[in-house]
């Protein structure tokens, strides 16, 4: 079981601040995340080291006992496998194992959650971080973190477009509380959006899990969604299509937009509308497009005097197809 360096897995230093560490641990999360690596084994043994690496130098208090316990960690494990007086006592912080109290950051429910039935972690991390037990007042209790909890939630695709605030009904053990959820911009069928702490209650002290909810879009009468393009088509008159003109085309966000429509445009002719798609999440200045699909009307019905301007074109088609037959 080697000495595992959190600061050199993270490329950070004992000098690093707490938001430092934050951001460096999200700057490799996002690199490595196995969603952006798929089927890539070694991006995603990268990524549980990261994790691994954040759920010790995340916290202040496991973290004093990582630096505390350093590349000394073999002669706490000796002691404690011999039953023998511990080599760090009188130098120990509060939340350091043993009597005195321990914290830890993750319990084996959860690592199975995330990983599987396959401990993700390493035997350093195991032995100093996970599965501990703290004795206080009342006697020997569990310190395990809160369980996560997942919801669905229903959304419109205007709701996406915009963003939208939802108040949600939790229960747990019993009690009911009410959540305010800000969903961002952006978010697609099948998105996460995390609501820190809002998760179920830890035991003994520990921190509750986190909420997510789960993203179901609804299906639109207009608007097909394929990332962050929109789709739509748009109804264009006979007389339009070949003659050419404009035609009004409606966008999610409320605004109607022009589009010139050629000549002898054809039915399904698709033109883009650059930027009037669905934005990035967290960047709502960043939108895909909208793809317009022309869709050429036939008149359901005719007044006498557009039946004889049809009739007089047929005529005309009839005197052409003869001068000219196909070949």
């Amino acid at each position: 079981m080697e000495f595992k360096d959190y600061y050199a897995t993270l490329g950070a230093t004992k000098a690093s601040s707490e938001k430092e560490i934050k951001q460096a641990y999200r700057k490799l999360a996002r690199k490595y995340h196995p969603d952006v690596n798929p089927g890539d084994k070694q991006a995603e043994a990268r990524f549980k080291e990261i994790n691994e690496a954040y759920e010790v130098l995340g916290s202040p208090a496991t973290r004093k006992k990582y630096d505390e316990l350093g590349a000394n960690w073999r002669l706490y494990e000796q002691a404690a496998a011999q039953g023998g007086p511990d080599p760090f006592a009188g130098r120990r912080s509060p939340n350091m194992g043993g009597s005195g109290g321990g914290v830890r950051t993750m319990t084996q429910e959860e690592m199975e959650a995330l990983f599987g039935d396959t401990n993700p972690f390493s035997d350093f991390f195991t032995t100093f971080f996970g599965g501990e037990v703290r004795e206080g007042p009342r006697g020997r209790a569990r310190h395990r973190a809160g369980r996560d909890v997942e919801h669905e939630v229903e959304l419109t695709l205007e709701d996406a477009y915009h963003g939208t605030m939802r108040r949600l009904s939790l229960k747990h053990e019993g009690h009911a509380r009410s959540v305010d959820v800000r969903i961002p911009a952006g978010v697609g069928d099948g998105s996460r959006v995390r609501v820190a702490g809002e998760g179920e209650h830890g035991l003994g002290g520990a921190a509750s899990g986190d909420l997510y909810l789960r993203v179901r879009l609804l299906p639109h009468a207009q608007f097909e969604r394929k990332g962050r393009d929109l789709h739509a088509s748009v109804p264009v008159p006979v007389s339009t299509a070949v003659l050419g003109g404009e035609a009004t085309v409606q966008t999610l966000s409320g605004k109607p937009v022009r589009l010139r429509i050629p000549g002898l445009t054809q039915n399904g002719q698709v033109f883009r509308l650059k930027g009037y798609g669905m934005p990035k999440i967290g960047h709502t200045d960043d939108t895909g497009d909208l793809y317009a699909r022309i869709a050429v009307q036939l008149p359901a019905e005719l007044s006498p005097a557009e039946r004889e301007h049809y009739e007089a074109l047929a005529r005309l088609q009839t005197e052409a197809a003869k001068k000219h037959p196909a070949a």
